[in-house]
C-alpha cells in the first residue's frame, strides 16, 4: 500500500513537471521588441537595457538626468547586434505629471513601435529611525517608487490589451517582503508595488499580459539583469537562496505563472517558515542590543 502511494505522488509530480510548461507564459521575443526602462540611466534599469539590447531589442530609455541618459545611451549603443537596434532617450520625472509621462511614452511608440515590455526602474531610498525621517520623505518616496511605477504602466497598459500581449515588470526590493529596522519610509513603498502587481495581474491575465515584481537584494546589478533574462513572465523574480526562500514565505495569494512554481511554494513552505524565524529572532536579537549598547554609552555619557 506504501509503495502505492509513493509510485502516486512520484507520478503525479512527473505529470506536473510535463504539463507545467504548456501552461506556463512563453518568454517575450527580444529581438526587434520595443523595451521602456524607467529609471534607465544607472543601476539595475541601466544593466536591464544592456542586456535587452545585446538580444536585439529597441530600447527607450527614461529618467530625469538627460546628461546621464545621454552617457547610458553611448555605452548602450555598444552592445548593438544589428544596425537598425535604435536607444531612445527622454528625460522626464515619471512620479510628477501623468500626462506628460503619457504623452512622452506615445512619442516613444511613435518612434520605436507599440511598447513590449515595461520595466519600472525608478526608485530612491532613505533610511533612518521613525521619529527622525522627515515627513516629506514619506510622501516623495511613495510618489516616486509607487507612483512612478503608476504612471507608466497606466500609459501603455491601453495597447497592451489591444495587442493581446505585453510584460510589465515592477522591481521591488527584498525590503518589499520583510519590513526591516530603519526602512519605514522605503519599505511600504515597495510593499505597495506587491499589490498592484497583484490586483493588475489578475484583470490583465486574459489579454496575454503578464506582470513580473523583481525582489533584487543589495544588488549586483549584471547578476540581477542576468537573472531577469530568464524570468520573464514569472509573477515572482528572486535573486540569490535567501530572494527564494523569501519569495516561498510571502507567496500568499501571489498567482503563480506553473504547477511546477506552486509545488514548490507548497512543498517548502513550512521548512523556510522554521528558518525564517530564526532569522527573525535573530533581528529582534540585534537590535535589542544595539538599543542596549546605545542606553550604557548614553548613560556613560550623562555620568561624565
Amino acid at each position: 500500500m506504501l509503495l502505492l502511494v509513493v509510485a502516486f505522488i512520484v507520478f503525479f509530480v512527473l505529470l506536473l513537471y510535463m504539463v507545467s510548461p504548456l501552461i506556463s507564459p512563453k518568454p517575450l521575443k527580444l529581438p526587434g521588441a520595443h523595451v521602456v526602462v524607467t529609471g534607465g540611466s544607472s543601476g539595475i534599469g541601466k544593466c536591464i537595457a544592456i542586456e535587452c539590447y545585446k538580444q536585439g531589442a529597441f530600447i527607450t530609455l527614461i529618467a530625469r538626468d538627460e546628461n546621464k541618459l545621454l552617457q547610458t545611451k553611448k555605452e548602450i549603443e555598444k552592445y548593438s547586434v544589428n544596425d537598425k537596434q535604435v536607444v531612445l532617450c527622454i528625460s522626464v520625472d515619471v512620479s510628477k505629471d501623468y500626462e506628460q509621462v503619457e504623452n512622452v511614452l506615445k512619442q516613444a511608440q511613435e518612434k520605436l513601435g507599440p511598447v513590449d515590455m515595461l520595466v519600472n526602474c525608478a526608485g530612491t531610498s532613505v533610511t533612518g529611525k521613525f521619529e527622525e525621517i522627515e515627513v516629506n520623505s514619506f510622501e516623495r518616496l511613495m510618489a516616486v517608487n509607487y507612483l512612478g511605477s503608476v504612471y507608466p504602466s497606466r500609459a501603455v497598459i491601453t495597447t497592451m490589451k489591444e495587442r493581446r500581449m505585453g510584460r510589465i515588470v515592477f522591481v521591488s526590493s527584498q525590503a518589499g517582503q520583510l519590513g526591516l529596522f530603519g526602512y519605514t519610509a522605503y519599505s511600504p513603498t515597495k510593499f505597495a508595488l506587491r499589490g498592484l502587481a497583484e490586483a493588475l495581474q489578475m484583470e490583465v491575465k486574459p489579454y496575454n499580459i503578464y506582470v513580473t515584481v523583481a525582489y533584487p537584494p543589495d544588488t549586483d546589478t549584471p547578476g540581477f539583469a542576468e537573472e531577469s533574462k530568464t524570468k520573464q513572465g514569472n509573477f515572482n523574480s528572486s535573486v540569490g537562496s535567501d530572494g527564494y526562500m523569501l519569495s516561498i514565505l510571502t507567496s500568499g495569494m501571489s498567482p503563480v505563472t506553473s504547477i511546477t512554481e506552486g509545488l514548490q511554494q507548497v512543498v517548502c513552505m513550512g521548512i523556510f517558515r522554521i528558518v525564517g524565524l530564526f532569522y527573525l529572532g535573530s533581528f529582534d536579537s540585534i537590535v535589542r542590543r544595539c538599543m542596549m549598547q546605545r542606553e550604557k554609552s548614553e548613560s556613560a555619557d550623562k555620568t561624565e
